[in-house]
């Protein structure tokens, strides 16, 4: 390989004895970032992709494509409480989301604006929790690099911080109790109580009460026994009882906790689902007689809706109210019980075959009563009603031409509104989007969405192909900057509906994880070699894309088959799956990858794992690795080592690039950062596909007239 000049990286003699089975790792002293080696490699590879970005003269047209299909304004359902709605606002100058609240007038206000707090725009809004009452908020701002997450309390009325900052609270859930005067939340042990370098999640579940020092928080829930535990908290309208869902790292099932909150401090739990038995996973919610509402995959893979007693340990005590639907799997549900409708309702929303539904039914007994139409053939999320009696829900929906767009459903009136209160503007291109099925190797049809330029073209078109295939995420026909700025060059943009994912419900999942991992690496290269089959793309024109798991998903799809595409971009990927579980949360994924401290596990991880694929001298696609320098999700080593592998061990004249973000973090970027990155990702997949903005380029419409 003698086109490229690669900084140096020399391979180590690293071999371990695992099992009695030998595991080269060359590139083992890559994992040192804070090594001057390391470092001074790393710069070179920053110049190396600078001096390749600029040749890449069609990038500021890339740029000028994502900054034209790009949507800003209110892109989730606001929060209601009392007269006061919360909403989240981003718009084409800001770096990070505003918080506002609109109240019963329509104005609006800014509660809390980032960017006052950090001028940088590297410290976003990352969630935030408003009382019962809508008199509170407590609201978590987090640093993209740094590991630690504050909740604060801000008074809503006068915008002023009444409590906080509570430390090490990341990735958090709370509950606020009735009044607004307490919550309880989650938050990791404090450093000094932990075994030095201990790295796991460490959480406890505690009680605060507003305007108590923090460090005399109770403990109600979680313990050492548990140090890789989420947990989700749910408490009842009334404030007597409490749910906590407790489940290692994102595995498929979860255990419930229910406890009276007799002594708010001292809750007494009762383990009313124990998911390690049933294998299922259980979302609770209260219902106004205490009783509990159940969306659950138990005995259901693609889920129903059951009610519970608030004590009952037995599932087969459970009644099914909604029952599971083999065709379309359960996304959502929300209970409407405001005392002006003629009777408590429940409003499922279902995805069949990736486009959502929404259905109306009586919650006494289950029975269907309407179902409620949609602005189109898109995807409905993130379901909102009224605390503490719903009569309105709330929802985005967005489709492959329409960013994501608030609507309004009245259970009253029956109508459904765009949200006044929620605006959206933006431009997109014309896009036709539709699915097709594909035969895996196995015979197994799998979903691959197509996104196209609205116009009839005969003959291959060049193409993005896109994929995820891990922990039950399923793919959906969203609105994706990215895709309509490549579609609205010309291209095609494709999303194989891998196994691993959820796109057919939990057995979906169960199919591409663990041992069977490989089957969401094949079934992705079975939709590569489909869409060049088919005429619909050629090797010289597809390239891949993945983020996280997705990065995952392309390196080894790669790696296998490197004769089936031009370039490969990888975000924030794994690679080195036989010491994944030493970077970032990645000890808490073993429920979705396996684990290489077992003997059989290993050989699953090492049968496709990226790093240990790679082949000297093959001529491999070209490689855009991007990453964060501080990623504390996944880790940087994969990129780095990824990286120098595929560097050393190619034989094409396609180049092998590592794109870093000194100071972001796996996700969240600040809103230019994120634009820059996709952009270059465009610039470089068109580059290696032949995709041109500048030769091909679609009207462009409004996407959605703003609202006043």
């Amino acid at each position: 390989m003698a086109r490229f000049f690669y900084p140096a990286a020399r391979p180590g003699d690293v071999v371990e004895d695992l099992f009695g089975f030998p595991v080269p790792d060359p590139y083992r002293w890559l994992e040192d970032a804070d090594d001057a080696r390391v470092r001074d490699w790393a710069a070179a590879q920053d110049r190396l992709f600078q001096a390749h970005r600029a040749g890449w003269h069609e990038k500021r047209s890339w740029a000028s494509a994502v900054d034209q299909v790009s949507s800003f304004g209110v892109s989730e359902p606001p929060m209601v409480r009392g007269s006061v709605m919360f909403v989240a606002e981003q718009r084409r100058e800001d770096e990070q989301r505003r918080l506002l609240v609109v109240d019963a007038g329509g104005n609006r206000r800014v509660l809390v604006d980032p960017v006052e707090i950090d001028p940088s725009g590297h410290t976003g809004l990352y969630a935030w929790w408003p009382s019962r009452e809508g008199e509170r908020v407590a609201v978590q701002m987090e640093v993209a690099e740094q590991p630690g997450s504050d909740i604060m309390v801000l008074d809503v009325r006068t915008g002023e911080a009444v409590d906080g900052p509570l430390p090490r609270a990341r990735n958090t859930s709370l509950a606020w109790l009735p009044g607004g005067d307490a919550f309880y939340y989650v938050s990791r042990v404090p450093d000094e109580e932990l075994a030095p370098g201990d790295m796991r999640l460490q959480r406890r579940v505690r009680l605060h009460r507003i305007g108590s020092p923090c460090r005399s928080d109770a403990v109600v829930f979680g313990g050492e026994d548990a140090p890789d535990h989420y947990y989700g908290l749910t408490v009842s309208a009334d404030g007597r009882h409490l749910a906590i869902t407790a489940m290692a790292g994102p595995a498929s099932h979860n255990d419930v906790y229910a406890a009276e909150l007799i002594d708010p401090e001292a809750p007494r739990f009762v383990k009313i689902v124990d998911g390690g038995t049933i294998r299922a996973r259980v979302l609770p919610r209260f219902l106004a007689d205490g009783d509990l509402l159940l969306v659950t995959d138990h005995q259901a893979p693609c889920g129903r809706i059951c009610t519970a007693r608030r004590h009952d340990t037995d599932p087969a005590a459970w009644r099914t109210l909604v029952a599971e639907d083999r065709q379309a799997p359960v996304d959502e549900c929300l209970v409407l019980d405001d005392p002006a409708l003629p009777r408590p309702l429940l409003l499922v929303a279902r995805s069949r075959h990736g486009a959502s539904t929404m259905t109306l039914h009586d919650l006494a007994d289950g029975r269907p009563l309407a179902d409620l139409p949609l602005p189109g053939a898109g995807v409905v999320s993130s379901l909102r009603t009224d605390i503490a009696h719903g009569r309105h829900a709330w929802f985005s929906y967005c489709d492959a031409a329409t960013p994501p767009t608030i609507y309004r459903y009245d259970a009253v009136s029956g109508r459904t509104e765009p949200e006044t209160g929620a605006t959206t503007t933006g431009r997109t291109a014309e896009i036709r989007s539709h699915s097709v099925r594909y035969p895996a190797r196995d015979g197994t049809e799998i979903t691959l969405l197509l996104f196209t330029p609205a116009e009839e073209r005969q003959g291959p078109r060049p193409t993005l192909l896109y994929g995820y295939g891990s922990f039950g995420m399923p793919m959906r026909p969203w609105f994706f900057p990215l895709a309509a700025a490549w579609v609205g060059a010309g291209g095609t943009y494709a999303v194989a509906c891998v196994r691993g994912g959820g796109e057919e419900g939990q057995h979906w999942h169960d199919a591409g994880r663990g041992p069977h991992k490989h089957r969401a690496i094949s079934d992705f290269n079975d939709a590569a070699a489909w869409l060049i089959d088919t005429g619909r793309t050629t090797r010289d024109q597809l390239a891949i894309y993945g983020q996280s798991a997705g990065g995952l998903l392309v390196t080894a799809a790669a790696t296998q088959r490197p004769d089936l595409y031009a370039a490969v971009i990888a975000e924030g990927p794994l690679c080195d799956m036989a010491r994944y579980e030493k970077f970032g949360l990645g000890c808490t994924w073993i429920d979705e990858f396996g684990t290489a401290s077992r003997a059989e596990e290993l050989q699953w991880l090492l049968a496709y794992s990226p790093y240990h694929n790679i082949k000297p001298g093959t001529p491999y696609p070209a490689f855009l690795l991007t990453g964060a320098v501080t990623d504390l999700q996944t880790g940087e080593a994969h990129v780095t080592k990824m990286c120098a592998a595929l560097q050393n061990a190619t034989g094409s004249d396609r180049p092998i690039l590592m794109r870093r973000e000194p100071d972001t973090a796996h996700a969240a970027s600040p809103a230019s950062k994120e634009r820059a990155l996709t952009a270059d990702i465009l610039a470089f997949a068109g580059k290696y596909t032949g995709l041109s903005p500048e030769k091909t380029t679609m009207p462009l419409q409004e996407a959605v007239a703003e609202q006043h």
